[in-house]
């Protein structure tokens, strides 16, 4: 069972829902917690200690100057400005590259093989014998955040569940992240800027086939625009977390809602019964 965390926007409190939920779960069973903001990843924070690491590498073009006979078909087809044919040389801009293969392929003359980059790394951690919590993190001034994602997927494939915590938008790493998710939970926040962001979110998982719930953080008791919404379109409002001084002490200091107030912790359990309820098509 795969449940995404997603928001339209960054800052809507989409990782503490994340980490409370993967927190809850696993008090009772085994779950995994898998960090997908590959460019700003954070979950890490609410559990420190010990990493393994394991590089993320992407295949880019390696061309034979012994081979090449610069007839440009490669840099035709690059679409992306990868690969650019000179007088003399070929100029390969790896940081262009999407690993499409299609330079090799496209080469009459053999004279292109691919070689591993490394662009990221994922790091996986045992908080308890409960949980495991895995991160895929982009190397500083890298592009391609989906690979990584890819990677963190993988690295965390299993039978059980998996809570991920998304990265903020609905853009490339957004999609790849709810790629084969059975249910996604949509963090929103009471004010223009997050429904607007709510309804692009909405929109994707309908696009992707995904069934959504969604989770009002941060309410102000001024929630009727939201609630309207999510009336109108169907989708069902899970849980609403207060704006509270209390909890965001407690989130400030890193610590974990669920682990020092009981109450949070039977909420969250209840959302982890009710997003399972909504994947097999209920609560409407």
């Amino acid at each position: 069972m795969n449940i995404v965390v997603a928001s339209g926007k960054g800052g809507t409190g989409k990782t503490m829902v994340s980490v409370n939920l993967a927190w809850s779960i696993s008090q009772s069973r085994e779950t995994h917690l898998i960090d997908c903001d590959a460019e700003e990843p954070n979950v890490h924070l609410f559990y420190p200690g010990r990493k393994t690491e394991e590089p993320v590498t992407v295949k880019v073009p390696e061309v034979s100057s012994e081979k090449c006979t610069l007839c440009g078909a490669c840099g035709e087809f690059c679409r992306y400005g990868a690969i650019s044919v000179l007088t003399k040389t070929v100029m390969f801009q790896a940081h262009l590259c999407h690993s499409c293969g299609g330079c090799l392929l496209s080469c009459p003359a053999d004279a292109i093989t691919e070689v591993p980059r490394r662009i990221g790394m994922v790091t996986q951690s045992q908080p308890s014998s409960s949980l495991t919590v895995i991160s895929g993190i982009l190397d500083e001034g890298e592009i391609a955040a989906p690979a990584v994602i890819t990677a963190a997927k993988e690295a965390g494939e299993w039978d059980g569940v998996s809570i991920l915590d998304g990265p903020p938008g609905s853009a490339c790493p957004v999609i790849e992240t709810m790629e084969g998710a059975d249910v996604c939970i949509l963090v929103t926040e009471s004010t223009p800027s997050g429904l607007a962001d709510l309804r692009r979110a909405a929109r994707l998982a309908e696009a992707l086939g995904i069934p959504a719930g969604v989770v009002i953080n941060r309410s102000d008791g001024e929630d009727g625009p939201t609630l309207a919404f999510c009336a109108e379109e169907g989708i069902p409002v899970l849980l609403t977390i207060p704006f509270d001084r209390e909890i965001a002490a407690i989130q400030n200091r890193g610590a974990i809602l669920c682990a020092e107030k009981e109450e949070w912790k039977e909420f969250f359990f209840r959302l982890y019964e009710d997003a399972l309820t909504i994947a097999t098509g209920g609560i409407t």
